[in-house]
C-alpha cells in the first residue's frame, strides 16, 4: 500500500505541476500496482479503494488533455472490474463487499461524466444506453 500511495502522491504533484506526461506515467504504475495487488492487498476497503482511485484520476486526466472518450474507458473499466468482483465467488467475501460499497461510487461518477460529457460507446455498452434519461418534472419545464 505504502508504494501505492507513494506513486500516486507523485502522479498528483505531476498533474498539479501540469506535467502530465509524467503524471500519465505514474498514474499508469499506481494502477498496474492497485491491479496487481487487488485480490492480495490485507484490508479489502483499500484494495478497491486503490484501484478506484487509480482509474478516477487516469479518467480526469484525459479530460485534462481533451479525451473524453479516454476518460470514459478508465470509468467503465473500474465500474465493470467492480461489478464483476461482486459477482465473483471465489474472492473473498470482504473483497466483494468492498466493491459492492465503492460500485455506487463509481456509477454515479459515470452518470456525471455521461451528463457533463455525452455518450460514448463503451458507456452506451456497460450501462444499456439509459444511464441518463431526463425525469419529466410534474411541473412541468422551469
Amino acid at each position: 500500500m505504502e508504494h501505492w500511495k507513494r506513486t500516486i502522491e507523485r502522479a498528483n504533484r505531476c498533474f498539479m505541476a501540469g506535467e502530465l506526461v509524467d503524471a500519465r506515467e505514474a498514474y499508469l504504475q499506481a494502477l498496474a500496482l492497485a491491479q496487481v495487488l487487488f485480490e492480495r492487498w490485507a484490508d479489502a476497503d483499500e484494495a478497491v479503494a486503490a484501484c478506484v482511485i487509480s482509474h478516477h484520476n487516469l479518467a480526469d486526466l484525459h479530460l485534462r488533455l481533451n479525451q473524453p472518450e479516454e476518460s470514459a474507458e478508465y470509468l467503465c473499466a473500474v465500474h465493470q472490474r467492480l461489478l464483476q468482483t461482486m459477482q465473483d465467488p471465489r474472492l473473498r467475501p470482504q473483497l466483494r463487499e468492498a466493491a459492492l460499497r465503492q460500485s455506487s461510487k463509481t456509477y454515479v461518477e459515470l452518470l456525471n461524466f455521461i451528463s457533463d460529457h455525452g455518450e460514448y460507446p463503451r458507456t452506451h455498452r456497460l450501462l444499456g444506453g439509459t444511464a441518463v434519461q431526463p425525469i419529466p418534472s410534474q411541473y412541468g419545464a422551469h
